[in-house]
Parts: C-alpha cells; sequence; structure tokens
C-alpha cells in the first residue's frame, strides 16, 4: 500500500505540472490585434475632434458627385472671405438688362407727329436739332430709352438716325417709333403716315461730354438728377454717401431722385447699358442748371 501510495503522489504532482506549462487562451488575445480592425488616428495638434458624420453622398452614389439638373453647384469647399477681408472687386459691371439692348434689331412701325420745339417727356428741353422720336410706352421703360440713339430703317432701303426724347402712349404698340415728321419726311413720303420698319440701338461718335443738371426745386433735403448729352442710354445713376453708393430710383420724366437729400451736391457715379462708369465729382448743386462734365460713354 505504501507503493500505492507513492505512485498516486508522483502522478498528481507530474499533472500540476503540465498543467501550469499550457499558455493562457485570454493572455493570447490580448497580445495579438485582429488584422482587420484599424486602431483609431491621434488627433492633430490643436484639432478639435469633430463628431462623427454620415458616408458623403458622393463617396456612395456617382450621381451625387454630379450637379443636378437644377444647377446645384458645390460651395461647402469654396473658401468664403473672411470679415477683415474684402471679398474681390468685379472687372466691370453687368450690362443692364432692359428692353432694349445692343446687337438687336427691332421690328415695327413709324408714325409721324409735330415736335414743336422738340422738348418731350425725357425733359431735355428744347432742341435744334429735330432727327428725334417718341418711343412706345413698353420700349420707354419709365425712361429708360431716354437719350439713346436709333438707327431706323424703311422697307424702301432709306434709313435716318433719330434720338428718343419723348414718349409714345398706347396705343403705340411694341416696336413703334412716332417720329418727327422731319425725320419720317427723310424714310418716305409723309403721306403714307405709317410704314413697316426695322431699328436698333446706335453708339455714334460723338466729341461732347455729358452733362449734369439738378431738377427745379432740388435743395440739400430733396433733388432730382438729370445725365443730358450721353453716347449711350444710362441704366443706372448713384450718389456717394456716408455708407458708400446709393442707386436712386428713376421716374418716367427722366429724373434719378434722391427723397431723403441724400448724396445731393455730391459726387456721383453714371452706368450706361453696356456696364461702363464713370464718376462725377464738383457739381454744384444749382437747380435747373446744365453743367458740363468732361466725360463721357465709350463708343460701341
Amino acid at each position: 500500500m505504501l507503493g500505492a501510495a507513492v505512485i498516486l503522489t508522483a502522478a498528481g504532482v507530474l499533472f500540476c505540472l503540465v498543467t501550469a506549462m499550457r499558455p493562457d487562451p485570454k493572455a493570447g488575445a490580448a497580445a495579438v490585434a485582429p488584422a482587420d480592425v484599424a486602431a483609431p488616428a491621434a488627433p492633430l495638434a490643436g484639432a478639435t475632434p469633430s463628431a462623427p458624420t454620415s458616408p458623403s453622398p458622393a463617396a456612395s452614389s456617382p450621381a451625387a458627385a454630379t450637379p443636378s439638373a437644377a444647377g446645384a453647384t458645390a460651395t461647402a469647399q469654396t473658401p468664403r472671405p473672411s470679415a477683415k477681408e474684402s471679398p474681390p472687386a468685379a472687372s466691370a459691371p453687368a450690362p443692364s438688362a432692359g428692353r432694349i439692348q445692343p446687337g438687336t434689331t427691332y421690328k415695327g412701325v413709324a408714325t409721324a407727329y409735330a415736335v414743336g420745339d422738340g422738348n418731350g417727356a425725357c425733359l431735355f428741353g428744347p432742341s435744334d436739332d429735330l432727327m428725334i422720336a417718341a418711343m412706345n410706352t413698353t420700349d420707354y421703360e419709365s425712361s429708360r430709352a431716354c437719350g439713346a440713339y436709333v438707327r431706323v430703317h424703311a422697307a424702301n432701303g432709306a434709313s435716318i438716325t433719330v434720338r428718343i426724347t419723348n414718349e409714345c402712349p398706347l396705343p403705340c404698340a411694341p416696336g413703334q417709333l412716332d417720329l418727327s415728321q422731319q425725320a419720317f419726311a427723310k424714310l418716305a413720303d409723309p403721306k403714307l403716315g405709317r410704314i413697316p420698319i426695322t431699328w436698333s440701338l446706335l453708339s455714334p461718335q460723338t466729341s461732347g461730354a455729358l452733362s449734369i443738371r439738378y431738377k427745379t426745386g432740388s435743395s440739400p433735403n430733396w433733388c432730382g438728377i438729370q445725365v443730358i448729352g450721353h453716347r449711350n442710354p444710362v441704366a443706372r445713376l448713384e450718389v456717394r454717401t456716408a455708407a458708400g453708393w446709393r442707386k436712386l430710383p428713376r421716374t418716367d420724366y427722366n429724373y434719378f431722385l434722391s427723397a431723403d437729400g441724400s448724396g445731393c451736391g455730391g459726387a456721383m457715379r453714371i452706368t450706361d447699358i453696356y456696364g461702363e462708369q464713370l464718376t462725377v465729382e464738383g457739381t454744384a448743386l444749382l437747380p435747373d442748371v446744365a453743367q458740363p462734365t468732361r466725360v463721357q460713354f465709350a463708343p460701341h
């Protein structure tokens, strides 16, 4: 029995030694990271961690990377100016989007009227040159056509250049020009009274500069400003104020109004339908006086 006890004791000791030498499954798993799991990257110095975001549509769908038919554009990646930076200035203002546009031929009819001394709705005043016309109300466009030079062509091949100084009210139709009797006579026999025509905007050669006139009754508290002798139609007039350039509304009698007097008697900026801007300074607040300047719009 003593021998059997010794044998059992030796077997127990051998079993314990074998068990102690086997590797621990948990220790092995902690020592080796799975190969398909990436460890999170350390944040950059000074960076603020952001909240998790969903995958970008562009990454999951080719169509999402293309602007839609509605004209969407990617703007998220375009840097915006900071509060201390000024946006880059445009090279030139966009041309006016009025009804009468350069390079366009308009169809209509020509009629005639007695112009008297040549004054009309544009309030330019009497004129020695009676090669003038009244524009139909639609194309007159609340005096935007005032001062425009147009070349008129008749079906018989005759043509004449006239300046718009007046408005032809209804029933004058779009495209219609009511010419002075003197201008109509250069196109056809006045007895006809009405002829088909085509016409287009003209930017004529001229050596004169434009003038500025303040309306009767203008003062530092209210003023109306008119541009006279311009080569191309005027699209916009702005006055300089303490807050910057201010666009003035235009009346159908061809004056730009400052109802509160802002900018009256100061610098002004005039833009033609081609987008050219002229700055005029040094005009005195003198009502009903045409003050010549030293500037004129470029020919086109």
